[in-house]
């Protein structure tokens, strides 16, 4: 069975294009041109893997829409996408409980690449055992650390989660690069330039745990392939 999305946003074209080339890539969608009609069918007990939601919308915007949604209870994965790019609103966005924030511009691919990142994050928080000691909220991006809030940026929980994920498994540094920037994104510094990136993303995070406990070991570096998650680590 494929996985159910819902759609918000009141621009007819981009609503239209995007469910179309979300239907191609294998999703079942449900398309809203006002986040009030998508609220009562969520209340009246349509579940879904994730939701796209546009900001700017009459009636309800995207971030009231996204507010009574957690106030409900309602704790599917929601992901902003939206044509305002200011720090600001995806500050605001993720902090009231957004799990990700796009820009209309992006490719179709990387909404893609982002939007399953997001389902499969929700579905190894719910079905699986996270590893000894870490706690992951897939729905805010935030991560404890033997009871201790780690703050993560977006970015770096996508890493962490991703690793969790993949317990006791080497993690190249491709992968780890294409969690954050979706895959086949090019940098710097000639082909193998994201590898630096990767080294600097991991060593900010082992950091974040090693502030709120001193002697973290789990996040481990495999010399010129990538880094995994010790197993048994927080037992």
């Amino acid at each position: 069975m494929s996985d159910r999305i819902a759609l918000i946003d009141d621009e007819a074209l981009f609503r239209e294009t995007l469910a179309w080339n979300l239907e191609d890539a294998g999703f079942s969608v449900d398309a809203y041109a006002e986040a009030e009609e998508a609220l009562r069918r969520i209340d009246g007990g349509q579940a879904y893997h994730a939701i796209l939601l546009d900001w700017q919308m009459p009636v309800m915007n995207g971030l009231e829409f996204l507010k009574v949604l957690r106030q409900k209870g309602h704790h599917v994965p929601v992901i902003f996408l939206t044509g305002l790019q200011e720090p600001i609103y995806e500050e605001r966005g993720l902090a009231e409980g957004a799990i990700d924030y796009i820009e209309k511009t992006r490719s179709v691919s990387v909404i893609l690449h982002r939007l399953r990142l997001a389902i499969g994050g929700a579905k190894v928080a719910t079905a699986e055992t996270p590893p000894a000691g870490l706690a992951l909220d897939s729905t805010s991006a935030r991560a404890e650390w033997r009871g201790r809030r780690v703050d993560l940026t977006l970015s770096e929980f996508r890493v962490v989660m991703l690793l969790a994920e993949r317990e006791g498994k080497d993690v190249s540094y491709r992968e780890i690069y294409n969690a954050v920037k979706g895959e086949g994104f090019i940098a710097g510094a000639g082909i193998e330039g994201y590898r630096a990136n990767v080294r600097a993303l991991v060593k900010r995070i082992r950091q974040k745990f090693k502030d709120v406990d001193p002697d973290f070991t789990a996040l481990e570096n495999y010399p010129g392939f990538g880094y995994r998650w010790r197993p048994e680590s927080g037992a």
